[in-house]
């Protein structure tokens, strides 16, 4: 995950008093040590992302001095008369935007141009919601969306934090003013008010992140509610550094620690699997040592904070950051691999730097010189409006681009495209030679089973969903379909068998949950395991006809299939109420996406193509002991030729990820499932 974006406002709170026995101490407006630990913050964010793969904690020290300066400034506004929260939201906003809506702008044109079409629509969607400052709910969600896993980077991941700090924007002036009307009414000290508010805030924050990190740290990191406590924290700083006296040794130690320990964190601590909750205390305690040692003189740690160079990569962070997350994922896509190396590294921040440089001089610098109060009031409005509307504008045709790209879904009434019938013994015709794929290699990553259609939940076990995904009125059979995504997205080839005999096909399924008494998957609120006893009672409550499951999962190049053992004794379980079984082994697992390994390589590539004999051997169920009411139903040779598993059979993609059938194959695996699955019922 990327961290956050440095804040872009100039420091302008004061330094800690001098004491008279600390003649290197002084009181300034300016501080430039912030400067240069903003600097030293996104230079770590950037070496981090780039070389280690990890998160630095640098996004915590960009949120606490976010609070600090804003905090401090709105304040003082408050003090000196009035607090006019359009025009501040409109000065904090513009020190954003036109780095901001520049960079959106190229990385959009630049995805487009060099990125698969398989990425374009997430990129889309990612960038429109950086333009609105609302990046970071969208990926809070798509790290509880199931289906969203396979997701890669877009190029504007980085702009999660860029939301959380609009978002910061917009609440801080309104929460100053209500507590500045609040403390006049109570005639009462607008800063001791303010005070008891953010440490109540900080407090609150800090106890919500902590439970909700260790429920799900995915939405924790993206959660400005969870994050809130850095924020109010550097307002409590903001606050109170006036009031704190310290030494100047104790200072210069201060200083030294909080850079030593921030540029540590990343190193000591797993900051992607971790944060936010108590472990961000550590940036945030590094950042505010730093803030609170103040200028020291000589020995200490601003002496090179502050100077030229320090304050100069403070100058350049904000585009810094932001260039550099967009060149890097570019980078990776377009030379197709996972990491730059040293050299493909250098080049990397050497074109961030260059291009945060110039940004900086040319667009960055002069936007300043344009005043939100000064005349005329409406030019800093169309100024923001101009900086988001190419955006937007390329957005959309992009987005137009892409659905007609994405073309049409698979008709199984066309003879070009007969699919997994193309596999079975005889067939002559295989779809003409020059027909294209359906789904198309774009469309196919949202070719999804939607099974949710009548679904109640039984009132003794209210974590089931029990669907009904094939009716029947009077049913002969009535078959439930038990387990994870691989299951549901093999509905589609019992559609027609079930219409045909009149079954009822019935659903429990729990993406990222096997069937299993040991499966130890935990997706959403409910663990498998107390989901997978839940469905074991139910089944045995009001037994089905048949149950139709997982047999095997992770087959992958180097033989890895295996029947865990939780698969057996689920089974045994279901015995002992005399439910027969179907077991359906799994499909191949890939490293890389079919669908866009075909939409670089073209069609029949061998790099697209996995071995089937490194798949799959004997499967693993054969030399088990498997209680009796137990058939199998093996689809391999209609995954798979002799000799390979493909991308794709009869002119229709098997895969819509790197792991999951599509929705279209499986509907193509339905006349060789209709000659299969009874004989596996009735044996």
């Amino acid at each position: 995950m990327p961290s956050a974006g440095p804040l872009d406002d100039r420091p302008t709170s004061p330094a800690p008093a001098a004491r008279p026995e600390d003649p290197g101490a002084r009181r300034s407006r300016f501080r430039p040590e912030i400067e240069g630990l903003r600097g030293l913050a996104a230079v770590l964010v950037v070496i981090y992302h780039v070389w280690v793969g990890r998160v630095s904690g640098g996004v915590d020290v960009f949120f606490l001095l976010s609070g600090f300066l804003v905090v401090g400034m709105l304040v003082r506004s408050v003090e000196r008369g009035g607090l006019r929260v359009a025009a501040t939201w409109l000065r904090l906003f513009w020190r954003l935007l036109p780095t901001a809506g520049l960079v959106l702008l190229v990385s959009a044109v630049a995805a487009a141009t060099l990125m698969s079409p398989l990425r374009w629509p997430q990129n889309i969607a990612e960038i429109v919601a950086s333009a609105f400052f609302v990046e970071n709910w969208r990926l809070a969600a798509d790290a509880v969306d199931y289906y969203a896993d396979n997701d890669a980077a877009s190029v504007a991941q980085h702009f999660w934090s860029l939301s959380v700090q609009g978002q910061f924007y917009v609440v801080a002036p309104l929460l100053v003013l209500l507590v500045a009307v609040v403390a006049r009414r109570l005639r009462a000290d607008v800063r001791r008010v303010l005070l008891v508010v953010l440490v109540a805030v900080a407090a609150a924050s800090l106890t919500y992140s902590v439970i909700t990190t260790a429920v799900d740290q995915p939405f924790a990191y993206f959660d400005s509610l969870a994050r809130a406590w850095e924020f109010a924290i550097g307002g409590v700083l903001g606050l109170t550094i006036d009031r704190i006296r310290l030494t100047r040794r104790l200072r210069v130690l201060l200083g030294w620690v909080g850079v030593l320990a921030l540029v540590a964190c990343g190193v000591v601590l797993d900051v992607g699997a971790g944060f936010p909750g108590y472990l961000a205390l550590w940036p945030v305690a590094a950042a505010a040592a730093v803030v609170v040692a103040g200028s020291t003189g000589r020995g200490g740690v601003d002496r090179l904070l502050a100077s030229r160079a320090g304050r100069y990569l403070g100058d350049i962070s904000y585009p810094l950051y932001l260039w550099h997350w967009p060149v890097l994922i570019l980078y990776l896509s377009y030379r197709e691999r996972a990491e730059v190396g040293l050299v493909g590294g250098l080049g990397v921040v050497g074109l961030s730097v260059a291009l945060a440089v110039t940004s900086h001089h040319l667009l960055e610098r002069p936007a300043r010189d344009v005043q939100p109060g000064g005349p005329p009031r409406w030019r800093p409005v169309a100024l923001v409006a101009a900086t988001l509307a190419p955006v937007l504008f390329v957005c959309l045709a992009w987005r137009a681009a892409s659905d007609q790209r994405a073309g049409a879904y698979v008709d199984l009434r066309d003879p070009d495209h007969p699919g997994a019938v193309a596999r079975l013994p005889g067939f002559v015709y295989g779809g003409a030679p020059g027909a294209p794929l359906r789904p198309s290699t774009l469309a196919v990553v949202d070719d999804w089973v939607e099974y949710q259609q009548d679904c109640v939940v039984p009132p003794e076990r209210p974590n089931l969903e029990l669907c009904t995904y094939v009716p029947a009125e009077t049913p002969d059979r009535v078959i439930t379909v038990v387990g994870d995504s691989h299951m549901q997205q093999f509905l589609p080839a019992l559609e027609p068998l079930a219409r045909e005999r009149n079954w009822e096909i019935r659903t429990l399924i729990r993406p990222g949950c096997p069937f299993s008494t040991g499966s130890d998957a935990n997706i959403g609120e409910v663990p498998c395991l107390e989901w997978n006893a839940a469905a074991i009672e139910h089944i045995l409550a009001e037994p089905p006809d048949a149950v139709l499951v997982g047999a095997t999962r992770d087959v992958r190049a180097g033989r890895t299939e295996e029947t865990p053992l939780g698969f057996v004794e689920a089974w045994r379980r279901l015995d002992t109420g005399a439910v027969p079984v179907v077991a359906l082994r799994d499909n191949p697992r890939f490293d890389w996406w079919p669908a866009e390994c075909v939409e670089t390589h073209g069609r029949g590539a061998p790099e697209c193509e996995l071995p089937r004999d490194e798949l799959y051997a004997e499967p693993p169920y054969a030399s088990m002991d498997v209680p009796g009411n137990v058939g199998f139903l093996d689809l391999t040779d209609h995954l798979c030729t002799e000799a390979v598993c493909p991308p794709e059979i009869g002119n229709v993609m098997v895969y819509l990820d790197d792991n999951h059938l599509s929705a279209s194959y499986a509907r193509s695996l339905a006349p060789v499932v209709s000659l299969l699955l009874p004989a596996a019922l009735d044996r």
